[in-house]
């Protein structure tokens, strides 16, 4: 008989061996990444926004896993970076030029009364920081980020968390450095507010749509998600876009990815229209708002956060394209603190 009745799927822990806790962002490492480096196409990385006294915003490691090597153990996790700056936000993605970018909200006691302003950091395949990235406007609490990745340009879009805004940053990639050449609010007036359970809450995932230059934006405080079209090439704007789904499915959205068959997936927080029986759902759905199905990534509730698919991006594949990867979607539970990473099916 042909076939494995056994999906592929790897489970990971994510605590790595300074016991940071509450996984956040998760992105892959992606194809035409240069090699050389600690990290490879295929890897997959993980932030941390704990630390080992699970107090929110102290975090300050990035952890790898190579889903075709060994798992890792509560402790064991392989850490990539650890950072200077503290609480790694949902704002982690990897530049095909062979960098990566890393948000961060950071308190000083876990609480939202010592909240800071944040910074993107850049570093290298060695994981060594090469820029930290500070602005009290562009850069406001860096939650989460989408990159459009041309290899020598890229556009990466920020989701803000303390004002409530989407920022395009415009980049300039080579062998050594990234430059910023633009900076660019395209969206602002998503709802931004303290969350004793959170932290805070304000506008998350991000999912950007090359063929119709169009970003997707999970706005966990609204319950919505929101379309803001010209996405690469809108000037500065007061517009929080147009919403396309806020069905009662939306749980307070986190991360927002795309899958290969051209649906968005969101992680669904538990902060906002909570419900014991639908806990920490990835909730799938079409750019044009139709609901899908959901499924659970825990039994309790708080647990799915980071997701991310390595086609994430409707610039990586076309419809009908097989281009797809031995392990091509990895989910977060925070409550574990682990990783499960997935082979999705091709699609024709």
């Amino acid at each position: 008989m042909s076939g494995a009745f056994i999906p592929q799927l790897v489970n990971s822990s994510t605590i790595p061996l300074n016991g940071d806790l509450n996984p956040y962002g998760v992105a892959f490492v992606p194809n035409g990444f240069p090699a050389g480096g600690a990290i490879a196409p295929g890897d997959i990385l993980v932030s941390n926004f704990n630390n080992s006294a699970n107090l929110q915003g102290l975090g300050t490691t990035v952890v790898k896993l190579t889903p075709s090597g060994p798992i890792a153990a509560p402790g064991a996790a392989v850490t990539f970076f650890t950072s200077t700056q503290s609480g790694l936000s949902t704002a982690l993605g990897v530049l095909k030029g062979g960098f990566v970018l890393v948000g961060n909200v950071p308190t000083t006691d876990g609480t939202i009364g010592t909240i800071g302003q944040g910074a993107l950091q850049v570093i290298d395949r060695n994981g060594n920081v090469v820029q930290t990235w500070t602005d009290p406007v562009y850069l406001d609490g860096p939650w989460d980020l989408a990159i459009d990745d041309q290899g020598s340009e890229a556009h990466v879009f920020v989701s803000n968390v303390l004002n409530g805004t989407v920022v395009r940053i415009d980049l300039t990639v080579d062998s050594s450095s990234v430059t910023v050449s633009k900076k660019t609010v395209i969206a602002t007036g998503y709802a931004h507010v303290p969350n004793t359970a959170a932290l805070i809450l304000g506008p998350t995932g991000l999912a950007y749509d090359a063929w119709a230059d169009t970003l997707y934006v999970a706005s966990t405080a609204d319950n919505k998600i929101y379309s803001v079209s010209d996405a690469t090439h809108r000037d500065n704007s007061t517009k929080l876009g147009s919403v396309e789904f806020a069905g009662p499915q939306l749980r307070g959205p986190l991360a927002l990815r795309f899958s290969p068959n051209g649906h968005l997936l969101t992680a669904n927080g538990d902060a906002i229209n909570a419900d014991v029986l639908h806990p920490s759902e990835i909730v799938e759905f079409t750019k044009g708002g139709h609901f899908v199905q959901e499924y659970n990534v825990d039994s309790s509730e708080g647990g799915a956060f980071g997701i991310d698919a390595a086609l994430g991006n409707l610039r990586t594949f076309a419809p009908g394209s097989s281009n797809i990867e031995p392990f091509n979607f990895a989910v977060i539970d925070d409550v574990t603190n682990n990783l499960s990473v997935y082979r999705l099916p091709e699609f024709p």
